[in-house]
């Protein structure tokens, strides 16, 4: 091969160069500011994780989550194919156009444009088979990519057919990178089959160059060609930092620094801001949110409220106030944004809680405490207060398994904490935590049981208790069974099993709930459980939601939960236990309840 144009140069190339330049000066920029903006152990804990194995694994979360999006294939297989074609399509002709530019122009290494323009710039003079395969790979991949394009343009219109009720809206930024990321391609793929006969091609240039050679005066349409495919990559990097598809360079800095172990302290800046940029606006989260499949709140979901904070809106304090916090928008999520904890941090900046100062400690009780350490501490926390059966289940339980046990707040206790943290109290909710941890290091116990999910999510991440183990009912009673500390009969009815936000998405735990029912009733299943699992409407998180708005969110928990026909519905949830019993016609059972009922 040789160069078609002796200094490899050609006006057509400034557009795009120039694109190029904003948007690397941009990331740089951009990166340095948000690097520069963590504290000097997160900067050490950055540093540690780059240069230990666990880099690796980033390196294959990068490749599978921002090339290959496997968490969109898992939702749907053409929306997965959509994302992941275009992505690691245009990643792979990047990557050959380098490696050609090494093998044939070794001088042009390093030159910006050179592996993007190279089919404008080299001419073929002889077919050597490793050139033919690298045609041939550029063809390939430019298919695919053009594939992934036109999904794009159809979900635009039919995104129903790819798993989609809902889309997000685009602004003025979305839109030009859109028109230009459609235009790119089908201009690359004419640009370089009006080029084929001269630089070389494959099965999809060549066979287009076949067609346009015919075109009277066809060669004085090339540069005009390969003007419009420079300016269309261009107006996609001038208008990328202002609209969704920034997500694409920004997420791999967001999995480094997430895989480091940091976290979000304020709502908007350090590493929030990576955060924040790698949301890709994909709308899978509106479609996975109660409040929108039950409410006109569309507008309050995780994609719009994090686009406010991304434009630094005055609107982000009411949007991080509107929501159920169940976590089911994380999990949709297929980048892994945690839009709770940003909403938690947004609150505890625009809110006071100067007047709860006391109100806790204050008027708080505890049972006296014996002397000789017991075996486990059972906490049952406010809500399993007013849900008498479940504690009293739980301690017929304990006792006829000859359990050691106090029952620390049996007249009453000081709150978790949870409810004002997830408000944006936290640093009122530090007092209540200091207080409780105090009392329950106390005791000498080594087993904290908890009946409430959103206490044992908070005693779990929030209260480092020093030599106890902190358990769940679900899984301690599935213990007890395990080790025939308590036999149960199987009952002659069925159950299907509603997993709670905090306990499920919150705390992973799954399995030992339908492990303990399987072994009192026949366990039915449903399809949207699990990780998946609706949400119950009874979340403490938003007080702007209404009675009746929180009424439909239950009917549609239960009409999910009802697809798995059965004579009780069972969960491990005070909260969900109340809220679902209000809207159902049917039993309401804790796991708790139906195991004391089962024993022998």
């Amino acid at each position: 091969m040789k160069e078609r144009v002796i200094f490899g140069f050609d006006p057509f190339v400034i557009p795009f160069t120039l694109g190029m330049v904003f948007i690397i000066l941009y990331l740089f920029v951009g990166t340095v500011r948000i690097i520069a903006s963590l504290d000097n152990k997160e900067k050490k804990r950055l540093l540690r994780h780059i240069f230990s194995f666990n880099i690796f694994n980033t390196l294959w979360n990068v490749i599978r989550d921002v090339l290959l999006h496997v968490k969109i294939f898992r939702k749907n297989f053409l929306l997965g194919y959509m994302h992941a074609s275009i992505a690691f399509g245009w990643f792979m002709l990047i990557l050959i156009g380098h490696i050609e530019v090494f093998l044939y122009t070794p001088q042009r290494n390093g030159v910006l444009y050179y592996p993007v323009f190279f089919r404008y710039f080299v001419l073929q003079t002889n077919e050597t088979l490793r050139g033919a395969f690298f045609f041939f790979l550029m063809d390939f991949f430019l298919l695919m990519t053009l594939s992934g394009v036109a999904l794009a343009i159809f979900k635009r219109f039919r995104s129903r057919r790819l798993g989609m009720k809902r889309t997000t809206r685009h602004s003025i930024g979305d839109r030009i990178a859109l028109f230009s990321l459609w235009l790119i391609f089908p201009l690359r793929l004419m640009a370089e089959s009006f080029t084929a006969g001269i630089s070389g091609g494959s099965f999809l240039t060549k066979s287009l160059y076949n067609l346009l050679s015919v075109i009277p005066g066809y060669a004085s349409m090339i540069d005009a060609v390969w003007w419009s495919y420079s300016l269309a990559l261009s107006a996609f990097f001038f208008s990328l930092p202002f609209s969704r598809y920034m997500h694409i360079p920004t997420e791999i800095l967001y999995i480094i620094l997430k895989n480091a172990g940091i976290k979000s302290t304020v709502s908007r800046d350090g590493y929030a801001e990576s955060e924040i940029y790698s949301c890709s606006s994909c709308g899978l989260c509106i479609d996975a949110c109660p409040m929108c499949s039950a409410s006109n709140k569309e507008r309050f979901t995780s994609v719009y409220f994090v686009r406010a904070l991304r434009n630094r809106s005055n609107f982000a304090e009411e949007y991080a106030r509107e929501c159920l916090m169940c976590g089911k928008c994380m999990e949709a999520c297929p980048v892994g944004i945690d839009s709770i904890k940003l909403r938690e941090l947004k609150k505890e900046e625009s809110m006071s809680y100067g007047k709860y100062d006391n109100d806790y400690l204050s008027n708080a009780k505890y049972s006296n405490t014996p002397l000789d350490a017991p075996e486990l501490i059972y906490y049952a926390g406010c809500m399993t207060h007013l849900t008498p059966g479940i504690y009293k289940s739980i301690i017929n339980i304990l006792e006829k398994a000859s359990v050691n046990y106090t029952f620390l707040d049996k007249d009453g206790s000081i709150c978790c904490g949870r409810p004002l943290i997830i408000s944006g109290g936290r640093e009122k909710a530090k007092k209540l935590i200091e207080r409780n941890r105090e009392i329950i290091e106390g005791t000498g116990a080594k087993v904290l049981l908890l009946s409430c999910p959103i206490c044992y999510r908070i005693f779990k991440e929030e209260y480092a208790l020093s030599g106890i183990k902190i358990t769940h009912h679900s899984e301690y009673i599935a213990k007890l069974a395990d080790e025939n500390r308590i036999r149960l009969k199987k009952g002659d009815f069925s159950v299907t099993y509603h997993d709670p936000c905090d306990l499920g998405r919150g705390c992973k735990v799954y399995e030992e709930p339908r492990k303990l029912l399987a072994k009192s009733a026949n366990l039915n299943f449903y399809k949207e459980s699990g990780p998946m699992s609706h949400c119950c409407g009874g979340s403490l998180a938003s007080d702007r939601f209404s009675f009746e708005e929180r009424g439909k969110v239950a009917k549609n928990a239960l009409l999910s939960i009802e697809a798995g026909k059965a004579d009780v519905v069972a969960t491990s949830c005070p909260l969900c236990l109340k809220t679902l019993s209000v809207w159902h016609d049917k039993r309401v059972a804790d796991i708790s309840q139906i195991v004391n009922e089962q024993m022998i």
